[in-house]
């Protein structure tokens, strides 16, 4: 049986589409169905810092800002916590010129590698198409820490299946697990990289 048609909303013009009657709550139609996807940024000890929960159809680079904005490292002594890490290393998902000026305007450093059609796109326009963006494959390397950090949080078994109705419930239960692996991390780290 088949996805259901969209209906008419009581008359106003609009239209419903069934699969978006939980808007809100983050579930949404993808290629495998209803989806949820967790944005995140880890710190180089693979720890999170910011979580967003979106609709498994929303794009990495769209909610990029928010989880920025989300970042916030407390300070040892007194003062407002860091909201500027001094590099963003992502994949090639977040390779826009949106994000490289945004990351250039507050200051941060982007190690993230150039899609291979807008590479194609600068070397057809000769000179007029600009200079590659830097690039450290070195510090790259160091990417695979929030791939690990998926995989941990993939052994809570509720965050693992999503069995949450609400995108709320849900984004607790992904502090919670942030919190659990927080704790685990031995003493002797915290401090020395806090001090």
């Amino acid at each position: 049986m088949g996805p259901e048609p969209a209906k008419r909303n009581g008359g106003g013009g609009e239209w419903e589409d069934p699969a978006c009657t939980s808007a809100g709550q983050a579930p949404d139609r993808s290629c495998g169905g209803l989806t949820t996807k967790v944005h995140l940024t880890c710190d180089g000890r693979g720890l999170p810092v910011a979580v967003v929960v979106t609709p498994g159809n929303v794009d990495d680079s769209t909610v990029f800002d928010t989880v920025m904005d989300g970042v916030r490292v407390p300070r040892t002594g007194a003062g407002r916590p860091c909201r500027r890490p001094d590099a963003v290393i992502a994949d090639k998902a977040h390779s826009s010129r949106a994000i490289r000026r945004s990351l250039r305007r507050k200051g941060i450093r982007a190690v993230i590698p150039q899609r291979a059609n807008r590479k194609a796109n600068r070397l057809r326009r000769d000179q007029t198409g600009g200079r590659p963006p830097a690039f450290d494959r070195e510090l790259h390397k160091a990417r695979n820490v929030v791939a690990r950090f998926f995989d941990r949080l993939k052994q809570f078994h509720a965050i693992a299946t999503r069995f949450d109705k609400l995108a709320a419930r849900y984004k607790a239960g992904l502090h919670l697990a942030a919190l659990i692996l927080w704790l685990r991390e031995p003493i002797q780290d915290r401090l020395s990289d806090s001090a």
